[in-house]
């Protein structure tokens, strides 16, 4: 009788608690802006090292991926390049409002290949023939991309330059047009000039608005305990070394040393 009570249990658990019982591994899907590629990879894998849970990253502008979870992507969190969109995702229900965590402040740099030939300074070099074409994530919905417009505008020189922008879906897709040649030149975040392929110089944080970041948990998650380990540890000690490794300031600061 014990015996057939014990495996009753057995079963019970197996029925209640499949993951646990079975060792199954605890699992998050992030949705990420382009320009969190580089960092947010490095901190995931420490995250999962540390946790032993497992993370599948999605990544591309804010926009897009903030409609998508409009629309019922399976994400469980959302790290934005703007901090508004996720305010505004709280606000209509589709963040968890006591999840918002600011967590830094990004910086852009205009880039050109570092075999291009020429060497740019400073936005007037954009005027320039040899920058035929010029890169730049779509203002739309990428937050780099606003910035990018705004600090052409307060430069001078938007008026010179609009008619040979080419616009790139996310900052990952604009340093793909520079670093294959097909534009000149480009306005890109810092977090992802690191290639040695390309060159860069800092843009003034001064002629564009601050890009705050910030991330949020998707309401509909099932994984709310996990998404919380995920978000301690990103905007943690840990986390702030990788980000500011990748050229983010924290939050509330403008700007960022690399």
């Amino acid at each position: 009788m014990r015996h057939i009570k014990r495996l009753v249990w057995l079963t019970l658990m197996l029925v209640l608690i499949p993951g646990a019982a079975r060792g199954e591994q605890r699992q998050l899907t992030v949705a990420a802006a382009a320009d969190m590629t580089f960092a947010l990879k490095e901190i995931t894998s420490g995250f999962e090292q540390a946790t032993g849970a497992h993370v599948v990253l999605s990544f591309g502008s804010t926009g897009m991926l903030a409609a998508q979870i409009r629309q019922g992507a399976p994400f469980d969190l959302f790290f934005a390049a703007d901090a508004s969109v996720i305010d505004t995702l709280a606000k209509e229900g589709f963040v968890a409002p006591d999840s918002v965590t600011p967590y830094a402040r990004g910086a852009i740099v205009l880039a050109a290949r570092a075999d291009a030939g020429f060497k740019l300074t400073g936005l007037a070099g954009l005027l320039r023939p040899e920058a035929r074409w010029v890169a730049l994530p779509h203002p739309d919905h990428a937050p780099y991309g606003r910035a990018g417009k705004e600090a052409l505008i307060a430069a001078g020189v938007w008026e010179g330059v609009k008619d040979k922008v080419v616009y790139g879906e996310n900052v990952a897709q604009a340093v793909k047009f520079i670093d294959a040649g097909d534009a000149g030149a480009g306005i890109i975040a810092l977090a992802v000039a690191g290639s040695p392929r390309l060159s860069y110089v800092v843009i003034d944080p001064s002629l564009y608005k601050p890009i705050e970041q910030a991330a949020g948990i998707v309401k509909a998650s099932k994984e709310y305990a996990l998404c919380r380990e995920f978000l301690k540890y990103a905007a943690g000690p840990r986390g702030m070394e990788v980000l500011k490794k990748y050229g983010f300031g924290p939050p509330g600061t403008h700007g960022a040393d690399r």
